[in-house]
């Protein structure tokens, strides 16, 4: 799998989310080797998307369209300054990935991560998954040695926050520990209203 990250502060989210549509019904037909997007804007206008695709050349190829390019010269405009864009085919699924029924997506940029470590302590998590059913999947993207981004995909907002409140299981406790020893250095961006394809 190759992943596009792309973000940006965004000043016209309702526009964006009309052009995300606009891509799915206009251009995704087009589009070979697209497999699908995370993406939405949070409460304080951050923006962004996680584009996956079959390979880095499908990726090129779908981004040397006329269509594509014309496209995202208008989805530049609902941006406040240039987007940024990190690249990476370095992904993890948890919970069979990503859901697009999810209600409700948080996304975590970590750095300083021991992947090692984290290795071992999703290895615990998957055993105690009945614990949290309110997690139904997530997606890891690394984008370097010890940096990644991980999107959280939740049943809901109000389920994932009552699952945050619950005391873990004792054998679970020593790897939550672990967990958020690694998460010290890690930003939040809650999508709240998340588009999943």
């Amino acid at each position: 799998m190759f992943v596009q990250i792309i973000e940006g502060q965004v000043k016209d989210p309702e526009g964006a989310k009309r052009l995300a549509e606009r891509w799915q019904n206009e251009l995704r037909p087009g589009a070979v080797g697209y497999l699908g997007v995370t993406s939405g804007v949070t409460d304080d206008g951050k923006g962004i998307s996680i584009v996956r695709f079959e390979s880095a050349e499908a990726a090129q190829a779908n981004s040397e369209r006329p269509e594509q390019g014309a496209w995202f010269a208008e989805m530049a405009k609902c941006y406040d300054g240039e987007p940024t864009f990190i690249e990476s085919t370095d992904t993890e699924e948890f919970l069979g990935g990503g859901k697009d029924n999810a209600g409700f997506v948080q996304i975590m940029k970590s750095t300083g991560v021991d992947r090692v470590k984290m290795k071992e302590v999703d290895a615990q998590f998957e055993k105690f998954a009945d614990f949290r059913p309110d997690l139904i999947g997530s997606l890891r993207v690394w984008t370097g040695p010890d940096t990644c981004v991980e999107a959280g995909y939740f049943t809901s907002e109000a389920e994932a926050r009552e699952g945050e409140k619950k005391e873990p299981p004792p054998e679970m406790q020593a790897a939550m520990a672990q967990f958020g020893e690694m998460m010290q250095n890690t930003e939040f961006l809650d999508l709240k209203d998340p588009i999943l394809r």
